[in-house]
């Protein structure tokens, strides 16, 4: 497991090493995300995760073929990932690598309770990595994404947390010792989304408004649901992207349009954004999927709403999303909030 996890990691790393030599640019995307940001340290307890997106992935197979064919074997090799662009034969279809890594890890309510608590979710870590490919025509985006990697003691949650907690002088979690059992981990990700333009005229003579929806659907033993949602922004010379990038599966959004970005102009913009999930399986809520573990009964109906807002500079991109996700077991006292930053970077 360690050996494939390292192989998948240097592949990664030349993909980047190769394609930067492409004309366009690559985005990075810096994701953390954190329920301290609303007062409280449960549930949903941590994420992050670094992406990078590529530029047009087509113009660089095209011209590149002969001096990088290992880069042409990784696109055949993941060819069922390759989305269909969007049927809009009068523009240029944009295609894009998405490369990521990240790591999330959930906890119960009570941090001093050494045994299993049957009442609260399980302690659970979850380290992965992903590849994914975007395509792009006019106000359509389309992504695939698939991720492998490990739940459990080998995901390093417990360790990551305990270290955070200690340089910042906050009481550690005492019951890790019962979190789920190692397991690799799969995950499969389509996602659709569509961008409107809601104003002919710029309100007030400087406010743009838009609304980007989306759906989609995730297979795979980590967690299987079909969803959707949309993003309803306002704001000063609204980007031509995708909305906020969020952290869940599917939510890059920020290369098609943020590289593309040279005016020393200021992108200033509020959203909201809601996603609902209908879930058929969650490893962090059903437990092991081969082996006996902790487990909840989980609600089969779950919601999130974001309310935030985003700044964008030359290539830089900062938002900030405040959060609200409803019950996610049926044990569980209430909803959740939690924060949610991202930085993004074109270079």
């Amino acid at each position: 497991m360690k050996n494939t996890l390292i192989r998948a990691s240097l592949a990664a790393t030349l993909c980047i090493a190769a394609v930067s030599q492409a004309e366009d640019r690559w985005t990075s995307n810096l994701y953390f995300e954190n329920d301290l940001f609303t007062g409280t340290d449960l549930n949903y307890t941590n994420g992050v995760r670094l992406s990078f997106i590529s530029p047009d992935i087509d113009s660089f197979l095209t011209n590149r073929e002969e001096a990088y064919p290992w880069v042409n074997k990784i696109n055949h090799w993941l060819r069922a990932l390759h989305p269909s662009p969007p049927k809009r034969g009068d523009v240029n279809v944009q295609r894009n690598m998405v490369l990521s890594t990240g790591q999330l890890m959930f906890t119960p309510t009570d941090r001093l309770r050494r045994d299993v608590d049957p009442n609260d979710r399980p302690y659970a870590g979850w380290l992965y990595g992903g590849v994914g490919y975007q395509a792009r025509v006019g106000d359509r985006l389309h992504t695939a994404e698939l991720h492998l990697g490990v739940v459990g003691p080998w995901a390093k949650a417990h360790e990551t947390q305990d270290f955070v907690h200690e340089a910042r002088n906050i009481g550690v979690f005492h019951g890790w010792h019962n979190q789920l059992e190692n397991e690799l981990g799969v995950q499969v990700v389509f996602e659709r989304k569509r961008r409107y333009s809601l104003t002919q005229e710029p309100i007030m003579g400087f406010l743009d408004m838009d609304f980007i929806n989306h759906y989609g659907a995730s297979i795979g033993n980590v967690a299987s649901y079909v969803n959707a949602g949309g993003e309803v922004r306002i704001g000063y010379r609204l980007p031509n992207d995708f909305g906020v990038s969020m952290l869940r599966p599917g939510g890059d959004n920020s290369a098609p349009g943020l590289g593309k970005l040279t005016a020393r102009d200021w992108h200033v913009y509020g959203f909201v954004a809601t996603d609902v999930r209908l879930v058929a399986n969650n490893i962090f809520l059903d437990g092991n999927t081969f082996r006996d573990s902790h487990s909840v009964d989980k609600e089969y109906l779950v919601g999130d709403v974001a309310l935030g807002a985003a700044a964008i500079y030359e290539r830089w991109k900062l938002s900030y999303s405040h959060v609200f996700r409803s019950k996610e077991f049926r044990q569980q006292q209430e909803g959740q909030a939690y924060g949610s930053v991202s930085i993004s970077y074109s270079f």
